[in-house]
């Protein structure tokens, strides 16, 4: 992977899905070229922040990854990224950090979700399920490595956390407000389970046109891709090319 400014590096704040910890992304962070500096942000209640009780109010996970990267984004430019849950307060970080008068990130990139203003996010209250339904749907989304799945204690740990995180998503309530002037790049899989047009309501968010590419796979399409995903990161922050589809 190459680009123009190879001499130049930009952060990219990575925020985690559901039941993600700071190590959500290795396979991004070994896969990352020099000039894309990769920083996982932490959720309370889990690795390394075990002993600090869950957070499923979407207000308070926005405004704990705040108090995180407040002093990290006015001297160096840098971008957000999120998958799923993160993908969603990636974007409403976005807009706290704007209304806060710093300075803006230079992209947004979205994986595997749909745009905020989407009624369907809070259709399925997979929080409230019954835990053998929970846990089928778990394995539905092809996101938990079978070592946790067939380990009681594992799941056991895993679950309350992944309640907590499916909570902060399906009791979002959109507030609907002016489109941000910052580029937005969504990915999704092919297989999916979400609406097209749902994941084009991210257009009414940005002033921009958004970007929207599609790669093979299901929910968890990102860890087959890890550097196409990051070479589309990469040629959007610093070569500008077009998209290539990759569906």
């Amino acid at each position: 992977m190459h680009n123009r400014n190879s001499h130049k590096s930009v952060n990219i704040f990575c925020l985690p899905y559901a039941g993600g910890n700071k190590y959500s992304y290795r396979e991004f962070s070994e896969n990352a070229p020099a000039s894309l500096n990769l920083i996982t942000l932490d959720y309370p209640g889990r690795v390394p922040r075990i002993k600090e009780p869950l957070i499923s109010n979407i207000d308070e996970m926005v405004e704990d990854l705040y108090r995180q990267i407040k002093g990290k984004t006015d001297h160096k430019d840098y971008a957000i990224y999120g998958h799923s849950m993160g993908g969603l307060i990636s974007y409403l970080l976005t807009r706290k950090l704007i209304e806060n008068k710093h300075k803006a990130p230079l992209h947004l990139f979205i994986t595997g979700t749909t745009g905020p203003s989407a009624i369907s996010r809070g259709e399925r209250k997979r929080h409230l399920m019954a835990k053998p339904e929970f846990l089928q749907e778990m394995k539905d989304l092809d996101g938990l490595p079978e070592e946790i799945l067939q380990s009681e204690e594992l799941l056991s740990f895993f679950e309350p956390i992944l309640r907590a995180d499916f909570r902060v998503c399906e009791n979002y309530v959109h507030r609907e407000s002016d489109p941000i002037d910052i580029p937005i790049t969504v990915i999704t899989g092919t297989e999916e389970d979400m609406e097209t047009e749902d994941v084009y309501l991210w257009q009414k968010e940005t002033s921009t046109d958004v970007d929207f590419i599609q790669m093979p796979g299901k929910h968890f399409f990102i860890f087959k891709f890890p550097s196409e995903v990051l070479e589309i990161i990469s040629n959007k922050l610093f070569i500008k090319t077009k998209s290539i589809n990759y569906g």
